[in-house]
């Protein structure tokens, strides 16, 4: 089996692809997935889908890596994808904490889910809502799309309830700012075009708090309705603090 596809370069076969080429009966090759999986030569991407080495590893116990993974499950379903929250928070150095599963943004599938020893976090999510990407390749020639370093800033504030990002997305942003990998003017672009209302609010107060130029605050500020209700700058703290009207939130603890 492992001959026939790697000479083929194939990395992933389906049930029923075997019974011709191995001159295997349906119950044969079923038999044969069982045993490959249970020996962790292969691993399962859904029923009826599985992953191969591209080569034996020493051992013979293989698990595909996480690029490979999501692009397997991404390409089955017809998903557009981006690899997002604590992934891109330590590749960007936001965070120093390893994550142990991937997150990713997609246009198909919500939920967690299993390929090999590689846990995945699937948020599904309208189309528009993916973009501002950055593609790379791995050691192993496998590719990745990343959200980019300013889109991860916006999904800190903006998606802080899954990815626990805030208060300490704020501080990101202000040393992302200090160190100029980030403009006030890439921020406004993705807060409008990525962010809700909340989003818009909190990142308005900071940039405006760092003193960013009126005339990029006022691209925020047309974008939000009137309102007399305001939002705590810090959600996960009380809504105790100095109201700030203009961008609709409680200077609250931790911000």
């Amino acid at each position: 089996m492992l001959a026939y596809l790697q000479m083929r370069k194939r990395r992933t076969v389906r049930m029923g692809d075997l019974t011709g080429p191995l001159r295997l009966t349906p119950a044969q090759e079923r038999e044969l997935f069982r045993r490959m999986l249970r020996g962790q030569m292969i691993a399962r991407v859904r029923p009826g889908l599985f992953l191969v080495p591209a080569t034996l590893p020493l051992g013979g116990a293989w698990t595909p890596t996480p690029a490979l993974a999501v692009t397997a499950l991404m390409e089955d379903r017809k998903a557009q994808y981006q690899i997002c929250g604590p992934n891109a928070f330590n590749r960007y150095g936001l965070d120093e904490q390893m994550p142990n599963r991937v997150y990713a943004y997609n246009t198909r599938i919500s939920g967690d889910r299993t390929v090999g020893a590689v846990s995945l976090t699937l948020i599904k999510v309208a189309e528009r809502r993916l973009g501002n990407t950055e593609v790379t390749k791995t050691p192993d020639g496998e590719t990745e799309v990343w959200a980019s370093r300013v889109r991860t800033l916006v999904d800190a504030v903006y998606d802080w309830a899954r990815f626990n990002s805030l208060p300490r997305g704020f501080r990101w942003i202000r040393r992302e700012l200090a160190a100029r990998r980030v403009s006030a003017a890439e921020l406004v672009e993705m807060t409008l075009r990525y962010g809700d209302k909340a989003t818009i609010r909190r990142i308005g107060w900071l940039l405006d708090e760092q003193g960013v130029p009126d005339a990029l605050l006022r691209k925020l500020a047309r974008a939000l309705p009137a309102s007399s209700t305001l939002i705590p700058l810090n959600p996960v703290k009380p809504k105790r603090g100095r109201a700030d009207r203009r961008w609709g939130v409680v200077v609250n603890e931790g911000t």
